[in-house]
């Protein structure tokens, strides 16, 4: 993802970056994208959460009615928590990645 409509979010862990998401608006303002992704190796225990939680607490993402997301596949971690602040989450695998539909909640 690249473009004027895409930021990052990184989380960063004794100065690396443990995980991050690129966040994009897509051309139909109700959808968001979002791709995440997870470094190898060991990650601090709820980063993947944090991560979650980051791109839904991002004021584009919670305009949006729909969340188009790309996550590793097998990262359930990640997956439950989008079921968890999400609703009705569609899953599929896609290679090595798991793509992600889901309705967005509602602002509050």
């Amino acid at each position: 993802m690249t473009g004027a409509n895409c930021h990052t979010i990184e989380l960063v862990d004794h100065g690396h970056v443990v995980a991050a998401a690129e966040i994009e608006q897509a051309d139909d303002p109700t959808v968001v994208r979002a791709s995440l992704h997870i470094e190898s190796g060991h990650v601090p225990v709820g980063a993947r959460t944090r991560l979650v939680d980051a791109v839904l607490d991002q004021q584009e993402t919670k305009r949006g009615r729909k969340l188009e997301a790309t996550l590793p596949l097998g990262d359930f971690e990640t997956l439950e928590r989008l079921r968890s602040r999400c609703e009705d989450v569609q899953a599929r695998p896609a290679g090595s990645s798991c793509l992600v539909d889901a309705t967005l909640p509602a602002l509050r």
